[in-house]
């Protein structure tokens, strides 16, 4: 059965974009597939909802089979456009778990009423609707007023009202009602444009800087015709500036110049009008600078330009990430999405995917609220994923390096939320002697004095990992642009319960799987197996995984012989000596672990064979090949290595490693602190060390 939404709002500026996106998000994290469904869209260009939604959440459907049909269609002839829309949206809704249904945008569709059109064609999909009320400019009396006008219209047309979310509210706001009200304040930064919305809305193109600069909101507009020091007078952080293209040579390296200088606000873009580019060698040399702000040319006037710039709204984009983050914790901060999910009769999918992990981790970092130390605070991936991190409200954060180079970086990025993490210099001088010390006396039997501990503290990567030794951090994740073994030497060094490994969390299309160890340890003993597959078993349990271990080898059960499937078979009893709690099997083949068919041939009567979660590979080797084999065959997102048998949590990043993978990781090492002393002694034990 497929579950579907509709979201339908009575009037234009309403912010159902919000409540799309919201409800796609909760959706997401009980089902498998969800899909979007746009039932009418304008020609000419790719929806901005349709596109932000796959691109946001992965979703693997195309652009086409997510749109109904044009305006245009509509004004034609209506009765066969809504044919043509419920065939569309039976097609996608054959693929999907799950539908969220997004109305129109009051371009008007040829109904008496938009609204009347929206509830008709919610009526004809069988899908409940999501009642959106614009509260900015109205009276609570007002907006109870539209509330009860828009849920009788929908009952007059036969379709079902799950509730009602009034959006861009300024005051408070309460509305007895049959169903549920929820209330969305106003927010700045989804009101503001985008500087693809203005470049869009002028017909500009780029023409220095980077594209990623697009997706940044621009608060305000200035019309600078006059001198850069009267420009700069009126300088307001995040500004757009607009100036005639005939004057970009005297102006324009000033503002970037300005724009770097920390003694300035940020800018938000150059919008160079009249279509004149620069002389040559002006262009020359700009071309040679590194430029942090978007520069963009127009054929347009000065006048034509700011007047449309000026009516420009914002709107979401794949580009607009933090528009998007802001929407998604505007919408988890005020509505209830589980009563939503339940009023749907919506439970929980027994299969995980990807997505639905991904929110687990999210979820339960954010519900547990711990510090991480990002030892790599001026690398641009870092203060990308810290700012998505600190707008989705995952967890508190410290970042590693010079203040000033690192806001400065922020603001030229665009990235306003990482303010709201705490700036640490590794050479600061009480923490500098008080580390030194510590680590003195950790390593006193290694030779380490109090002088050289001095030096090496100051390493972002000691530095950070004895922030998490003397309880000021509760985990670090470092490497983005520092070696492996730069990032877990301190963690071994200080941190190591007993023998040190690793998993791999293989998400594949319709399941998690835990596999170790595939990064660290290279050719393991019995013991040291036993040891892996229990701390593997713990750490797949702590993450939502019920730990079924499956100890691999290149035969099952007692058909083959030999050192190797010796020592695997050694490792199998002593896993099942202590911890009679774990169902494990080995040796046992990777066919027969996963495939109930095959398992029923080799192992009939296990309770692990075909159904295995936690799969333990016998060396590096194997390991190695196995999830880069499983990654790219199956399309499978490996996240990891997540290390184990540290008291507590120090993880490593590739350096390939894109923003959504910090931010996985982020996530996976806050879920990984552990507070319970019985939980800390397991872990101990299961590292064959002490706490």
């Amino acid at each position: 059965m497929t579950h579907a939404v509709y979201v339908a709002a009575g009037e234009a500026g309403s912010n159902k974009g919000v409540v799309a996106l919201g409800m796609v998000e909760a959706l997401s994290r009980k089902v498998g597939k969800v899909g979007v469904f746009r039932p009418v869209v304008r020609s000419g260009r790719p929806d901005g909802l349709i596109t932000t939604v796959l691109a946001r959440f992965g979703i693997d459907l195309p652009y086409e089979m997510c749109a109904g049909v044009t305006y245009d269609d509509v004004h034609a002839d209506t009765d066969r456009a809504l044919g043509e829309i419920v065939d569309r949206y039976r097609r996608l809704a054959a693929r999907c778990d799950a539908v969220v249904v997004i109305g129109t945008d009051y371009t008007d569709v040829g109904a008496p009423t938009e609204f009347e059109f929206n509830a008709r064609l919610a009526a004809d999909l069988g899908t409940p609707v999501l009642n959106v009320v614009r509260g900015l400019g109205r009276t609570a009396t007002e907006i109870s007023a539209a509330v009860e006008l828009t849920s009788k219209e929908l009952a007059q047309h036969h379709a079902k009202e799950l509730a009602v979310i009034v959006t861009r509210t300024t005051g408070r706001v309460s509305v007895a009602h049959a169903t549920p009200v929820f209330v969305l304040p106003e927010s700045t930064t989804l009101r503001a444009p985008s500087v693809a919305d203005l470049a869009a809305a002028c017909d500009g193109r780029l023409l220095f800087g980077e594209e990623e600069g697009l997706g940044r909101e621009a608060n305000g507009l200035i019309v600078g015709a006059a001198s850069l020091p009267t420009i700069l007078e009126r300088y307001t952080d995040g500004a757009a500036v607009i100036i005639p293209s005939d004057r970009a040579a005297a102006l324009v390296p000033g503002l970037v110049a300005a724009h770097t200088a920390p003694t300035f606000p940020n800018l938000s873009a150059i919008i160079m009008t009249g279509g004149r580019h620069m002389p040559p060698p002006v262009e020359r040399l700009l071309r040679g600078m590194t430029i942090p702000v978007p520069v963009i040319l127009t054929d347009r006037d000065t006048f034509d330009t700011a007047t449309r710039l000026s009516a420009v709204e914002g709107r979401f984009s794949p580009e607009a990430e933090g528009k998007v983050d802001a929407a998604l914790r505007l919408f988890s901060e005020h509505v209830d999405a589980e009563q939503l999910l339940q009023r749907l009769a919506i439970t929980r999918a027994v299969a995980v995917t990807p997505l639905m992990f991904e929110y687990d981790l999210l979820d339960r970092a954010r519900a547990r609220r711990r510090h991480i130390v990002l030892p790599e605070g001026e690398e641009p991936r870092i203060l990308r994923a810290a700012d998505v991190l600190i707008r989705r409200d995952v967890v508190d954060l410290t970042l590693l390096g010079d203040e000033g180079r690192i806001r400065a970086k922020a603001a030229q990025l665009g990235l306003s939320a990482v303010e709201g993490a705490r700036v640490i210099s590794p050479f600061d001088p009480e923490l500098r002697e008080r580390f030194a010390q510590e680590y003195a006396r950790l390593r006193a039997h290694k030779g380490v004095t109090l002088e050289s501990a001095r030096d090496t503290v100051t390493d972002v990567s000691y530095f950070g990992t004895l922030m998490v030794q003397t309880g000021l951090a509760d985990g670090m994740v470092s490497g983005a642009a520092h070696t492996t073994a730069h990032t877990i030497r301190p963690a071994f060094e200080i941190l190591r319960l007993g023998l040190v490994s690793s998993v791999f969390f293989m998400c594949l299309a319709d399941r998690v799987l835990v596999y170790g160890d595939c990064a660290v340890v290279p050719d393991p003993t019995a013991e040291q197996l036993a040891e892996i597959a229990i701390s593997s078993a713990d750490t797949a349990r702590r993450f939502g995984i019920e730990p079924r271990i499956a100890i691999l080898s290149y035969s099952t059960g007692d058909s083959g012989r030999g050192a190797d499937v010796d020592k695997v078979r050694t490792a199998t009893e002593l896993v099942q000596e202590r911890r009679p709690d774990l169902p494990v099997a080995g040796p046992i083949q990777y066919d027969a672990a996963i495939d109930p068919s095959v398992a029923r041939t080799k192992l009939p009567d296990s309770e692990v064979a075909g159904r295995a979660t936690v799969f333990i590979v016998p060396d590096l080797n194997t390991g190695n090949i196995l999830y880069k084999g499983v990654q790219r065959s199956a399309n499978a997102v490996a996240v990891g290595p997540v290390l184990q048998g540290l008291r507590k949590p120090v993880n490593d990043l590739s350096r390939g490693a894109t923003v959504k993978d910090i931010v996985t990781t982020v996530a996976v090492t806050a879920a990984q602190v552990m507070d319970d002393p019985v939980e800390i002694e397991r872990a101990a034990a299961a590292a064959g060390g002490t706490a």
